[in-house]
């Protein structure tokens, strides 16, 4: 990696917190990487778009995005930020809106005959039996447009599925039942033109919901993961036409599901990856020999071209 004169990239805001759902991973998340930029020499500063009005950000010549959920992975930060002209990290307002909504995600995903996981779409009128009947047991439901697996929740009985449901309408989007796949859940991150070494993700609960991410310290990840190098290069060319299928740039984190038989599936793509101390994205990079605030630097690099 060619090394940048930090002045280059002139007074930078590390846009974090906000108003939505992942509020609190956001600032952890912001707080890592501000750290991560000083040590750097890059002339970095905290900007919460809660405390300080959005147009302050004029003030500043580039943006490192990591307002995680709402407003800021959702494209609509990205507007803001094309119509001020002001660079930033990460993928467009396109990309972010279609990866954010998980359900249009996967219909584009469909159309290009990528390998999605089985999913039924739930409204007001569902036959919550038959999507029990038709998915099987145990079976997830979530909102569509939420991220660190707020709302997620596992029905293993019938009839809980309708009991789910009014809980989940106070979140954004569709409501989304999808089949379990249960042969491992992993995690392939990109940096620029490169894949990251994937993760497995093992939690100690019965999935990998929000207190597994952020809260306990008993779920396992390996890195390198169990693939073979053959499932490896797969599930990076998965990746990476996933991201391309959307119009992604810069970096991402794309998650994935394998059946026992050793299928993998899609499950969805986070254009706001986390980077609290639990996070994926610098543990793959450190796999990889980049350290954290290495990876920094080299997302907010990205701003430049």
């Amino acid at each position: 990696m060619t090394k940048i004169d930090p002045t280059a990239f002139g007074k930078v805001a590390v846009v974090c917190g906000g108003t939505s759902s992942e509020r609190e991973v956001s600032l952890n998340s912001g707080k890592a990487v501000l750290d991560a930029l000083l040590s750097k020499g890059v002339d970095a500063h905290h900007f919460d778009p809660k405390e300080t009005d959005i147009s302050k950000l004029r003030d500043y010549d580039r943006v490192f995005n990591v307002l995680h959920g709402t407003f800021g992975e959702d494209g609509s930060l990205q507007g803001v930020l094309d119509g001020f002209n002001i660079p930033y990290t990460g993928c467009g307002v396109l990309a972010s809106a279609v990866a954010m909504d998980k359900f249009r995600n996967r219909l584009l995903w469909q159309s290009l005959g990528l390998p999605n996981v089985p999913y039924v779409v739930l409204n007001d009128d569902s036959d919550f039996e038959q999507v029990e009947k038709e998915l099987g047991f145990p079976l997830f439901v979530k909102p569509a447009a939420e991220g660190s697996s707020v709302g997620v929740m596992m029905i293993e009985r019938v009839g809980d599925l309708a009991k789910a449901y009014p809980e989940l309408k106070q979140y954004h989007g569709e409501i989304l039942a999808e089949k379990a796949i249960t042969g491992g859940e992993y995690a392939c991150s990109l940096l620029g033109d490169d894949v990251l070494p994937s993760i497995r993700i093992i939690p100690k609960g019965k999935f990998y919901d929000y207190e597994a991410k952020y809260l306990r310290d008993d779920t396992v990840y390996q890195c390198p993961s169990d693939l073979t190098d053959e499932q490896e290069r797969e599930m990076g060319e998965l990746a990476r036409r996933a991201f391309s299928g959307i119009g992604g740039r810069g970096w991402a984190r794309v998650d994935f599901l394998k059946s026992d038989d050793g299928k993998l599936y899609l499950l969805e793509i986070n254009t706001v990856p986390g980077m609290t101390d639990h996070s994926l994205v610098p543990m793959a990079a450190k796999q990889a020999g980049i350290d954290f605030a290495t990876l920094c630097v080299t997302i907010l690099e990205q701003t430049l071209s």
